[in-house]
């Protein structure tokens, strides 16, 4: 079965996504489109498929559509994902989004809430789940080898200079940090936030957001975008009462630490995944085999629900942060009677 994929958006990230699908043997891209002309143009030499300069005339034009990358970007890196998605969903397209679902959480819950109750398959670009060491932990944690989850800290930071909105490093950079911490840990249930302005900074670059899960685990992310690049850019650590585990950039090195022994397991560049890059083809390969095994709506890996979750932890940390106040996520992520 071939897939017949387009990609809406085809800048840095867009042209990513092109290369892993114009790579994998079952996807054929047939589309792509942008509201600059001339890169929806270069897109199409470069990749191959029709241009289009508008996801109306793409839906217009009666092309075949199986899957569409929706990799625009806007305030926040999220504030355009909102209308392509939800005219997709509606013609009931299966979608790949990027990240941030949205920089408007309300316009996050209409895109997960639209999926939901057209049963089509949506999906957002969770990529730091998708390696070889993230799934080996995953595996740790639901057989039981930690034990009793107890904690988690997770570290995530980039040395980026751009100003824009105040909370431009909460929305477009943690959707990755909270996802990873629902990925093993699960729900959480109340947060509170502290938050600082780097030196000449205009924006909220540097956080410490604490953390209370459904589960009664604890944790805590620190997030910067004023860390140098060769401080690394991710580190997780998750505890419990068996032993912990720490994992380095998503992907390169992961570790077991037995509580009773003194014995340590490791693991780097499992899979043959050396480096952050490399997820994208993960991610992006894994939504197309859920597709062409015929996934349910209710069961893709990375789905919009998963961001959207996400989202609402970052909105809830923007909140205590604001108020001075613990922040119950539910307040924040209520959807037509809650998100199921």
């Amino acid at each position: 079965m071939t897939l017949k994929v387009a990609i809406v958006g085809v800048g840095n990230i867009g042209s990513i996504h092109a290369s892993v699908y114009k790579e994998n043997p079952n996807t054929e891209i047939v589309a792509v489109c942008d509201i600059v002309k001339a890169k929806a143009d270069q897109a199409s030499n470069k990749f191959g498929g029709r241009a289009f300069y508008s996801v109306q005339e793409m839906l217009n034009s009666g092309i075949e559509l199986d899957l569409v990358s929706v990799c625009t970007k806007g305030e926040e890196n999220g504030g355009e994902h909102y209308l392509p998605t939800i005219e997709l969903l509606k013609a009931g397209i299966p979608v790949l989004g990027e990240k941030p679902i949205s920089n408007n959480i309300e316009e996050g819950k209409e895109m997960v809430e639209l999926a939901r109750q057209n049963k089509i398959p949506y999906a957002v670009n969770l990529n730091h789940r998708f390696t070889p060491a993230a799934e080996k932990a995953k595996d740790w944690v639901e057989n039981g080898r930690l034990g009793k989850l107890h904690m988690i800290n997770m570290r995530m930071w980039i040395n980026n200079p751009v100003e824009t909105s105040p909370w431009f490093h909460m929305r477009a950079l943690h959707p990755h940090s909270f996802d990873v911490i629902r990925y093993f840990c699960g729900d959480v249930r109340r947060v509170g936030a502290f938050m600082m302005k780097g030196e000449g900074r205009a924006i909220w670059s540097n956080a410490q957001v604490m953390l209370e899960f459904e589960n009664g685990a604890i944790g805590n992310l620190v997030g910067s975008y004023d860390a140098g690049a060769s401080y690394g850019l991710e580190l997780c650590e998750v505890v419990g009462s068996k032993g912990r585990f720490v994992l380095e950039d998503a992907c390169e090195q992961l570790t077991f630490y037995p509580r009773s022994s003194i014995e340590t397991e490791s693991y780097s560049y499992l899979g043959g995944m050396r480096s952050f890059p490399e997820t994208f083809k993960s991610r992006i390969n894994s939504f197309v085999d859920q597709l062409i095994s015929g996934v349910s709506f209710d069961q893709v890996d990375g789905s919009g629900e998963d961001a959207l979750k996400a989202q609402s932890i970052i909105e809830a940390a923007i909140r205590s942060f604001e108020t001075g106040e613990i922040v119950d996520v539910k307040d924040i992520e209520l959807i037509s009677g809650g998100i199921k």
